[in-house]
């Protein structure tokens, strides 16, 4: 690595990279690591000879406005829509030295896998990265329709989880040109980009591209008997084609999720997984491969204490009933708590009592900070500021509302020090702030 003012060229075997250096960290943003036509495999982007300017953060995947944008605001943050979207991005610490290798953390970014982006602002792991000493990756991928609803004729399901895929063996054959170690990789990623971490943990040789998974507040308790609801999702996506224009594939995405709405708890997240298809097991053989992989890949799993507080305003049956004098509040924070339950935390108990029966390593956390006074409590999601150190953005959101900045910033510390602790592979520090905030099992 050489530094020209604030331009930093990384030479990895992918080809020469013209990256930034922005305070404490240095990044290389928006690299190609795939490509693909619509409804088609991912190929690995090929190599280049000439620089590469990678000053740009990576485009979102073409994606509907989010349902709780007024919450947690707008999901894609704001970046132009693509879909050639298979780009990632690269965080490392400034003052790293040459020969020294650090612990890479690569970020699937949540969103039910229809919103989101591995560039959004929120994601922003500079504080991460130089704090931690780590080297922070994250992806972009397909979302949605052209994603995570497939299976028939020429459309491949499953392929987000295949851009995935690409983006680890990128991470696995370059990453140590940005000072990465490839033998410590931790996969992390919350909500759908939970979901996806584990189901990455299923695929053949995922032991080769990581080495640790970090699953935050992934839906376990709706993964399964979703193929009938698939099924009519895909029916209604029939018409769409590749020579569909784009503005008008993601604005179909409403009609499919409408047909995927009368299934049940598999409603609750249409768009997602699909078992046996590439690259994953059928739904009856997921279980072995997790039980599988469990001795090579330590496990830090865990959940919010309200996870499904910040769905209440999105849904207006549940806005009505939290609404009504006297009971509605009790109503719809007993409806919160079972929920929660059902779709978290019950599920990822079971994971790791399985996941440990098979010789794995798996730490269970309950996070638990909340803002004073602050109806959403420690709800969906809220843990990712602190997570990245963006807690100054937080302060604009409804959830966090209540709490000053001094106090988001000291609980960020704390939370991302276990993280990182975890990625290391030592033992979490059991800091006096993480323990007021974060319950370890």
């Amino acid at each position: 690595m050489r530094s020209i003012d604030a331009v930093v060229e990384f030479e990895a075997p992918v080809g020469p990279i013209r990256g930034h250096r922005r305070g404490d960290v240095v990044r290389a943003s928006g690299i190609p690591y795939a490509r693909a036509e619509r409804f088609a495999a991912p190929t690995p982007e090929p190599d280049w000879t000439e620089p590469f300017d990678a000053r740009h953060p990576s485009p979102a995947s073409p994606q509907p406005p989010a349902t709780l944008e007024a919450v947690i605001g707008e999901q894609s943050g704001g970046l132009p829509q693509r879909e050639r979207c298979q780009h990632l991005s690269v965080t490392a610490p400034a003052n790293r030295a040459d020969d020294e290798q650090l612990p890479v953390m690569v970020w699937i970014h949540g969103g039910s896998y229809v919103s989101g982006a591995g560039d959004a602002p929120i994601y922003d792991p500079s504080v991460l990265a130089a704090e931690q000493r780590v080297v922070v990756v994250t992806v972009t991928y397909r979302l949605g329709l052209l994603g995570y609803l497939g299976g028939g004729g020429e459309r491949m399901a499953n392929l987000g989880l295949l851009d995935q895929l690409e983006a680890f063996r990128w991470v696995q054959r370059n990453i140590a040109a940005f000072g990465g170690d490839p033998r410590r990789v931790t996969a992390f990623g919350q909500s759908a980009g939970g979901d996806a971490v584990l189901h990455l943990m299923a695929t053949e040789g995922a032991r080769q591209l990581f080495s640790r998974a970090i699953v935050q507040s992934a839906p376990l308790g709706v993964i399964r008997g979703r193929a009938r609801m698939s099924a009519a999702m895909l029916a209604a996506s029939r018409h769409l084609t590749a020579e569909t224009p784009i503005a008008e594939v993601v604005a179909a995405q409403a009609a499919v999720l409408t047909a995927g709405s009368t299934f049940g708890m598999p409603s609750l997240m249409p768009f997602g997984i699909q078992y046996g298809h590439a690259p994953l097991p059928a739904e009856r053989e997921v279980r072995r491969r997790w039980a599988s992989a469990a001795r090579d890949i330590p496990l830090l799993i865990g959940t919010t204490a309200q996870e499904t507080n910040l769905f209440i305003t999105a849904v207006p049956a549940l806005e009505r009933l939290a609404a009504l004098p006297l009971v509605g509040g009790p109503l719809a924070t007993a409806l919160s708590a079972i929920m929660t339950q059902l779709v978290y935390e019950a599920p990822a108990r079971r994971f790791v009592r399985a996941y440990r029966a098979a010789g794995g390593r798996a730490l269970r956390y309950r996070f638990t900070w909340s803002a004073r006074r602050n109806h959403y409590r420690s709800s969906h999601a809220i843990e990712v500021p602190f997570i990245f150190g963006t807690e100054q953005l937080a302060t604009t959101l409804l959830p966090y509302r209540g709490a000053d900045l001094p106090e988001l910033r000291r609980v960020g510390t704390a939370v991302r020090t276990v993280w990182a602790d975890f990625t290391r592979g030592e033992g979490p520090r059991a800091r006096s702030v993480a323990r007021e905030v974060l319950t370890l099992y």
